[in-house]
Formats: structure tokens, sequence, C-alpha cells
């Protein structure tokens, strides 16, 4: 045991002095520290799956690994804690408006894709349709069939918590103002999270009556609760809920009545969640576009949108080139598009998302992994779905790369530093500056490459976030 503490000590030294370079080379804020503590903290990971990294010979690390590895771990926490902060404003970059989709293409295979090679960092201009070509062959494709809901929803209260006035017709216009339900996850039978707008006037025990899938969405975002609507517009009251319970980020808690059929009523009434960047009401035909190809399990509030370039026929041309297609299911919501609260990434707390893994992709990925075939995650959220998964099943014994199938919850937050044990490739949308999805895709490609590659997008004229072009990190 002495010999194994003076190893760490001595691996302690090494780290001391690497950080202490990087920060006078780069800053005390650079990734690259963080990455140097990935390291060593994968050192920890390893042996606690019991791969020895260390000399048999000098302990036995079933025995011992519990106390040593948990004095190293908190000697290196306490070196290193100075240098690891990581900021999000380091993952920013400048957008002009215009460069932001507010349609989708006519066809959704026209888009532009932008090629990252992580080991250089070097990048090229690509067309999506030139996606078969550009692949080995040998690549285990895994794609998110989540469907989207429409789960953007209007009601107005029944005013059981209004302020009270002097005369009743100066109370029935408070009562009308239009108050917008984002539904976020199904908690349990009719019970659904969800966020609601504006906030301050929908307290917990409210009663909301929803518009019947007539009124109009002609508002600007800063209109919102202040439209009056005619009783021609309402439509047919049949979906109501109950404010029953309050979260954290002005997250709701609804239970849904009133008719027979909440999930068809929510299918009738309810309007496409189009990202707030996309300045338009959604219309018929984004029923269509904001779903991918794939799309089946529903419960998605957001599309994985880096789907929403294949069609049928680039599916059948991959399996045509060999190329093996599994899927899995993560359901899109908050976790995925929350903003930062905060400057330091160490203090952000990821929102968990829900996600299914079948036996048989597990499986796949498992066989994939020992024949050394690469990986490629179809959007940011397989990324997260598998990551989490391969943690999961580390933490139950597994070897590195296998995944465990089943329901599960992923609340990992991937950022600089993480180490990637499933994907190899990552097919992804370009995301918005100062987000987690592009602290993530930092995390995969590199920031420095990453941002330089924005940078090109930006001045080469690609079509950004959901309806936007594409990129391919490999």
């Amino acid at each position: 045991m002495n010999l194994f503490i003076a190893r760490i000590d001595a691996d302690l030294d090494v780290f001391r002095l690497k950080t202490l370079r990087a920060w006078r080379a780069h800053g005390r804020n650079s990734v690259a520290i963080i990455q140097y503590i990935s390291y060593y903290e994968r050192i920890i990971l390893y042996a606690r799956v019991h791969v020895n990294k260390f000399n048999e010979s000098i302990f036995d690390i079933s025995n011992a690994s519990s106390e040593a590895l948990s004095l190293f771990q908190y000697r290196l926490r306490l070196a290193a804690g100075i240098f690891c902060a990581v900021l999000i404003s380091q993952f920013d970059y400048e957008l002009p408006p215009e460069r932001i989709a507010q349609e989708p293409l006519s066809q959704r295979d026209a888009s532009r894709m932008l090629l990252l090679e992580r080991e250089s960092g070097a990048f090229g201009d690509r067309l999506f349709a030139q996606l078969p070509g550009l692949l080995h062959g040998n690549e285990l494709i895994v794609v998110n069939n989540a469907r989207v809901l429409p789960a953007r929803l209007f009601a107005h209260r029944v005013g059981i918590h209004a302020q009270a006035t002097r005369k009743k017709a100066e109370r029935r216009p408070l009562l009308r103002s239009r108050i917008e339900v984002l539904l976020l996850r199904r908690l349990d039978g009719h019970l659904w999270e969800a966020l609601v707008r504006p906030g301050r006037k929908v307290r917990v025990g409210e009663q909301l009556t929803f518009e019947g899938g007539l009124a109009k969405q002609e508002l600007g975002e800063q209109e919102l609760g202040e439209q009056e609507l005619g009783e021609q517009e309402l439509g047919e009251e049949e979906l109501h809920a109950e404010v029953i319970g309050r979260g954290q980020l002005g997250v709701r808690q609804l239970r849904f009545y009133g008719t027979d059929d909440v999930n068809a009523a929510i299918e009738r009434i309810g309007h496409m969640p189009l990202p707030p960047y996309i300045r338009r009401a959604d219309e018929p035909a984004d029923r269509d576009r904001y779903q991918t190809v794939f799309a089946k399990e529903p419960g998605a509030v957001a599309a994985p949108t880096a789907g929403l370039h294949f069609t049928q026929a680039i599916l059948e041309t991959l399996r045509a080139h060999g190329l093996e297609i599994r899927e899995i299911t993560l359901a899109v919501g908050l976790g995925t598009f929350q903003p930062f609260h905060g400057e330091r990434l160490e203090d952000h707390q990821m929102h968990a998302e829900a996600y299914h893994i079948p036996a048989d992709t597990a499986e796949a990925i498992t066989l994939a992994k020992r024949a050394r075939r690469p990986i490629f995650a179809v959007g940011t959220t397989v990324v997260r779905a598998l990551e989490d998964a391969a943690v999961k099943a580390r933490g139950q014994g597994a070897a590195p790369g296998a995944v465990i199938s089943g329901n599960a919850v992923a609340d990992i937050f991937i950022q600089p530093g993480h180490s990637f044990s499933v994907v190899d490739q990552l097919l992804t949308n370009f995301h918005l500056p100062r987000s987690t999805l592009l602290v993530l895709v930092s995390a995969f490609g590199g920031r420095e490459a990453v941002l330089a590659a924005y940078r090109h997008a930006v001045a080469s004229g690609y079509r950004f976030y959901s309806y936007g072009d594409c990129m391919l990190i490999r």
C-alpha cells in the first residue's frame, strides 16, 4: 500500500507540473487543464472496473482500491481546484440573425454539411446527400426515433386566483388573457410537467381551459398573455387542467381532465413546438417536416434535428452500402434546450431526460465495439443517451463501451474532459451560442476546432439551427 501511495504522489507531482504549464500558456480557464484532470480521473474509473493501470505486483487492487483511490481523488481535486473553472463564455460565437433558418428546405436531403476531422481539426464543405460515400461502410448508425408531440397549447384561466376587481365586467378580460403552455414530459397518466407563460399568473390551484385549436397565432412574443379572444375563436372547450405543483425554473405540474382521451385531444388542438428563434407561427406542413422519417415513439417536445435531413432513399442507400442502422428513443425535453443559469459549467445542473435502449441495439453496440467498428450517432440526443448508458454500465462492472438496455434517465452533462466510450462519429446541426449542446459538441470535436468550423459556416452562408444545415464530426 505504501508503494501505491508513493505512485499516487508521483503522478500528482506530474499533474501539478502539467496544470501549471497549461495555466501559464492558456490561462486558468483553459480546456486543456480540464483534459489533464480527465486523464487522471479516468485512471480512477478504470481501476474501479478492475482494469489495472498499475503494476499488479505492487498491490492487489481489488482489496485496496477503495481507500487508495479515494485518497488519490481527494488530493487530485484539492490540487486542481483553482484551475478547473470553465466558463460558458468560452462557448460563444457571433451569428447574424439572417443565418437562422426560418423554413425547411423543399427537400430534406438538400442541406449542406460541414465535415470536421477530430484529429487534425481540418474542415471542408460537403452536401448531406454525399453522406453515404463519406462513410467507411462498417459504421453502426444509431438514430433517435422519438416523435415530437404538438406540445404547444394555449389556454385561459378559469380565475380561481384571479385578481379581484370592483366590477364583474372588468374582471372578464383578465380571465381571457392568453396563457401559453409547453408540455415537457409525462409524469404519470394525465399528469405532465410543463412550462407556462406568463408564469406569474398561473399559481398552484389554478384551473386552465384550453383553446379548441381554432385560435390564430398572430401575436408577437412580447404580446403573449395580453390577447383577448372572441367566443368564436375558443372552439370546443374539451380539455382542462389543474395546476397541482410548481418546480424550479418556472416548471408547473398539470393534471389534465375533461375528456376520456387526453392524448388525442393534445394531438388535435396542440401546435408544433417550434423553437422561439423561428419567428413565425407553426403551419400544417410543420407536422411533417418537424418530424424525422424514423419518428415513431411519441413524447418529445423538440425534434432530434440531426435526423431531419434523412429521407427513406438515403436510408436505403446506407443499407445498400452495408451499414447497420439501429434505434434508441430519447424524449427530447428541457434538458436539451435549457439555458445556462450562471457562468461556470460546473455549476449547471442538467434537467433529466428519459430514454430507452432496445436490447437489440445494446447488443449491436457491444458487438460493434468488440469488432472495433465505429459508432455513428445521429444527433446529440443519441450521444447523451449512449454515453449516459455507458457510465451506468461501467458502474455495474461492464466493460468500457458497453451499454445497458432498457429504460433509464439521462442526467449526464457532457462537457470538455468527458471520455467518450461509445460514440466515434457525430452528425449534428449547428447549435446556439452558450448552450449545453454546443458544449457537448465541443467536448467531442474540440472547442477550438468546433468554434473555428462555426466561424467558417457563418462566413460561408450556412443555415443554422433546427431547420438549418448540418455538421459531420469524425
